[in-house]
């Protein structure tokens, strides 16, 4: 529960201007501290928590940053809550979902804030820290938890880090360790390196490495880590946080917003609803929340009313375990043994033939959210996403609840947002620009309505078995391009082992993708006019190209490849015939509630002014 509540700085947002009938807009920084019983059976679940240091109360402490956007007027917000889970510490909501700029995490000016899209719905906005480890810089938000003990001695134990440059988080001049190490004795380390995760690993000696202290390691002078290579360190790490608590601190933060009257002073008026987003990590973070039974507090009350997951696929955060390290995300060639796709996957009640165990991500105890799931063709690549909607070895759709849908936004790639270019960066082919944010602004209303008046949203648009749209990585029917990279396979989805000491798995689930088009543009899911009416076939899949291991799955980037201008000719009499099936197309997604009206005036206006077709 939080026993304070400081409010450090309210200040205007964007000068005051305003935003739609919301109106101008307050900036609250602040920090919440709180605490939780141990013997709550609303914590049991909460690793190492028994091993915390705990106040005069008994209880163990925390504290979290809180950064809160509420309507200047509140008599203009709409009373509810959106809030958004941090990736990695970072906002993410306006460069997404408002078609904002990037690495903004201080919004202050209109530019910041895209097309303000959550702010003129009149949302309260709110964020805060669930991660130590999340860097605080350029308003960066994080947990402050305690570190474990055992009675009052340090625990120690051996873990695993996984380095790669070039690729994520760009070229690596230094490898940070998640944990402090025990010892800076380089004889109790190994660090080796492999291109792929198939090859045998190779050891560095110790004069190849360095510690430059207890978090940091680097290669020696001169030596510069190969791109996309697999760089693993073990060694003994100390001081475990309890990282756990970063679900508790969600949990209360939201709860005290919503319950407790004396919140008011942060929002600025009494809140109806809470609504929670998460973008990739964050996504995956809301699973695990959901799942792990912190959606309901200490008193038993429903935290968020509704959810909305994006890029998330089947996985959720290698967190609430001793040394977790929340930052990992497994794909096809980076992260592999880490864990990250714990059975359930689905939200259906299902039996999982690989563990024996059986159950669902909803928990059926009436603390369940609306859930809304969303995808790009990635996921299903990269993150198992086909597991949401079929039986683990997917040989059967399964049909969902009545409080969750799924979505495939066709077409697109895990980071797609506006503004992405095709520059193919370290990969065979162009990456893909294709942005899903319009569909996921339609969604994000629909569940808002679902949340506020039982208004049901769209059904679930994925690709299925029944329709024949589901299929194996090498029967997708891509048509053969010239100079392409074609891929074929799909990132393993496996019971969690060893992740100290991985071994590949003698089993795994069956992960299923999207057939295409004899364009090679998905069949399935949702179809945004750049799918429905193509002027280039785009994918959730790419590969790297040398000097980075060639042929491995590129991260979780998508391909583009522009059409021809005779297809285009062959294919549209004229840009008239261009824009009318464009509209065709946009009618029909605003009347299904997949696109809003502004947004099917914006393809409009981009359809006529298209110079690819001629006029």
């Amino acid at each position: 529960m939080i026993v304070s509540f400081e409010i450090q700085k309210i200040e205007p947002l964007a000068e005051g201007a305003a935003f739609a009938e919301a109106g101008a807009y307050e900036r609250v920084i602040g920090i919440a501290r709180g605490e939780v019983d141990p013997d709550n059976p609303a914590n049991k679940t909460i690793a190492l928590l028994d091993k915390a240091p705990r106040n005069a109360r008994g209880r163990v402490e925390y504290s979290t940053d809180i950064f809160i956007l509420r309507p200047k007027d509140p008599a203009k917000g709409n009373g509810r809550i959106l809030y958004e889970v941090t990736n990695r510490g970072r906002k993410m909501l306006f460069a997404n979902i408002a078609d904002g700029p990037q690495g903004i995490n201080d919004p202050r000016t209109t530019a910041d804030l895209g097309n303000g899209f959550p702010l003129r719905r009149g949302h309260t906005l709110v964020w805060s820290g669930w991660d130590p480890d999340a860097p605080r810089t350029n308003m960066g938000l994080a947990l402050t938890a305690p570190i474990a003990t055992d009675k009052g001695q340090p625990i120690v134990q051996r873990v695993r880090e996984e380095y790669v440059s070039g690729t994520r988080v760009g070229v690596l001049e230094a490898f940070k360790l998640s944990h402090e190490a025990a010892t800076l004795d380089q004889s109790r380390a190994r660090l080796t390196v492999r291109e792929r995760a198939s090859d045998p690993p190779e050891e560095l000696p110790i004069g190849e490495w360095m510690f430059l202290d207890g978090r940091t390691i680097r290669l020696r002078e001169g030596l510069k880590a190969k791109p996309g290579f697999l760089y693993e360190f073990h060694y003994e790490a100390r001081n475990p946080r309890v990282q756990g608590l970063g679900f508790a601190a969600t949990r209360d933060v939201v709860s005290y917003l919503k319950y407790e009257p004396a919140a008011a002073r942060a929002t600025g008026r009494p809140i109806s609803h809470a609504i929670a987003i998460g973008f990739s990590q964050a996504g995956r973070y809301l699973r695990h929340h959901i799942g792990a039974g912190f959606n309901r507090d200490e008193q038993g009350r429903k935290v968020f009313d509704g959810v909305h997951t994006h890029t998330a696929g089947a996985g959720r955060i290698f967190f609430n375990v001793p040394f977790g390290q929340p930052a990992r995300t497994s794909t096809q060639h980076e992260d592999h043994g880490f864990p990250e796709a714990w059975f359930p996957f689905s939200t259906a009640t299902l039996e999982d033939p690989l563990t024996g165990a059986k159950g669902a991500l909803l928990r059926g105890d009436g603390s369940d959210p609306k859930l809304m799931e969303t995808n790009t063709s990635t996921e299903y690549w990269q993150k198992g996403a086909s597991l949401l909607t079929t039986d683990p070895l997917g040989m059967k759709d399964v049909a969902l609840p009545e409080n969750s849908r799924v979505y495939m936004i066709a077409g697109t790639q895990h980071g797609g947002r506006a503004g992405a270019t095709t520059d193919p960066g370290p990969n065979v082919n162009p990456r893909n620009p294709h942005s899903p944010m319009p569909a996921l602004r339609a969604l994000l209303v629909a569940l808002d309505e679902w949340v506020v008046s039982g208004k049901a949203p769209p059904p679930s648009s994925v690709p299925t078995l029944q329709d024949g749209t589901l299929v194996e990585p090498d029967k997708t029917g891509f048509p053969p391009l010239p100079g392409a990279a074609i891929v074929t396979v799909t990132n393993e989805v496996a019971p969690p082992g060893d992740w100290v000491d991985p071994r590949p798995a003698e089993r795994a689930y069956r992960t299923l993708v999207c057939r295409v088009d004899g364009d090679g543009n998905e069949m399935a899911g949702v179809r945004l006019p750049d799918i429905a009416v193509p002027l280039a076939a785009y994918t959730g899949w790419n590969e790297y190209k040398a000097p980075y291991p060639r042929g491995e799955l590129a991260d979780r980037d998508g391909s583009c490849f522009a059409f021809p201008a005779d297809k285009i000719a062959a294919r549209y009499k004229n840009r008239g015939d261009y824009v009318a099936r464009v509209k065709a197309t946009v009618d029909q997604l605003v009347k299904d509630r997949l696109l809003l009206q502004e947004d099917a005036d914006r393809y409009l206006e981009r359809a006529r002014a298209e110079t690819r077709v001629k006029e």
